[in-house]
């Protein structure tokens, strides 16, 4: 039986519907050679910037359970920590690696720990979270060889597909280079939804 890690369901209806939009009519196009090339020295400057953070809302779905509440990300090179919290229930959770070993803080049994985020989050609480590949997909850029990306008239992604996920980029900032606002993500009867509040190049002091 998995601790108890559900947020509140009112705060998930809540935050589904603050990170709904309409469904979007935009022209994409398939990738060709300049926009690869643009995407590619765009991911390259992200690249040239390992630490970074964000703080905004999640909501996050696996068939009929699921949850949503704040979260806070904190990046510094390989080594992350991630803060979700439900307002309602005044309950928060911590995911960090550090050194290649991650513990998730703040379940009613104690921490737990392991060796892969996505692995000890699944077994926590049934959602399938791809955390290495959305540290890339959440700034924009590709997290393996593999992807798949068709891009706005921006020039921007528009979707992105990659390793069974679909990644829908919904809205972007003005920073050079842009940073999106809205994500959401599927596979399956997976969802992650992402509501961006606020950026920042290098990872905040705790």
């Amino acid at each position: 039986m998995r601790p108890p890690f559900r947020l509140a369901t009112a705060a998930l209806l809540l935050g589904l519907a603050a990170c709904a939009t309409a469904p979007r009519q935009i022209d994409t196009r398939p990738a060709d050679a300049a926009l690869l090339a643009a995407q590619s020295a765009r991911e390259a400057a992200l690249a040239a910037q390992p630490d970074w953070s964000f703080v905004g809302r999640i909501a996050v779905s696996a068939g009929d359970d699921g949850g949503s509440g704040r979260i806070e990300w904190r990046q510094h090179g390989d080594d992350v920590a991630i803060r979700l919290a439900a307002p309602v229930t005044r309950r928060s959770w911590s995911l960090i690696r550090e050194g290649g070993e991650v513990r998730l803080e703040g379940l009613d049994g104690g921490t737990r720990y392991g060796r892969d985020p996505q692995v000890l989050l699944y077994e926590a609480t049934g959602w399938l979270i791809p955390f290495d590949a959305l540290g890339a997909w959440v700034r924009g850029a590709r997290a393996g060889a593999d992807a798949r990306i068709e891009f706005g008239p921006q020039g921007r992604p528009a979707t992105l597909h990659e390793g069974g996920w679909t990644v829908d980029y919904r809205e972007w900032d003005a920073a050079t280079p842009a940073r999106p606002l809205r994500v959401f993500a599927e596979r399956d009867d997976a969802r992650v939804r992402l509501a961006i509040e606020r950026w920042d190049a290098a990872t905040p002091t705790p």
